[in-house]
């Protein structure tokens, strides 16, 4: 893979993972329930864990973070985690689901395309660790929905 098209990729998972931080972030502060809003303030700092790996993936192949992704994606994923929050908690996790999913067959696309190539294994290790991070978020948004489906049949 070249290096452009491979900072061109990494600037998207960092524009997608800021959204992210700023989504979960407005979502705990929406909510009320009290374990999921704390769950989603844990799931943001996670993800701008993610931020930051990979901002610093991209500054060691001699590349900037996407400067409009600076702006841009903290506002896409305020609004949208507001926005989501009014359509109450089984709905969000759902999207949260599918959002979690699509980082995940990103990610691995990612992974599965420098495999046997030039760059460092800690960039694919790094990868690998969002990977299953965005499986653990999957998981537990999994878990709680199927509590609120519970909760729903006792009522």
């Amino acid at each position: 893979m070249e290096k452009e098209k491979l900072l061109a990729k990494l600037n998207w998972f960092y524009n997608l993972e800021l959204s992210q931080v700023d989504l979960y972030t407005a979502q705990s502060k929406s909510l009320n329930d009290q374990e999921i809003c704390v769950a989603f303030e844990r799931i943001a700092i996670i993800e701008q864990q993610h931020v930051d790996n990979i901002a610093n993936a991209i500054h060691e192949l001699g590349g900037q973070p996407s400067k409009i992704g600076d702006v841009v994606a903290p506002i896409v994923g305020n609004v949208t985690g507001r926005i989501l929050s009014l359509s109450g908690v089984e709905h969000v996790l759902n999207i949260n689901i599918l959002l979690e999913q699509r980082a995940m067959e990103d990610y691995r696309n990612l992974i599965n395309d420098l495999s046997n190539t030039r760059y460092p294994g800690h960039l694919i290790k790094t990868l690998q660790y969002n990977l299953i991070d965005e499986g653990l978020h999957a998981a537990w948004s999994k878990e709680k929905l199927g509590v609120y489906g519970e909760k729903e049949k006792q009522t």
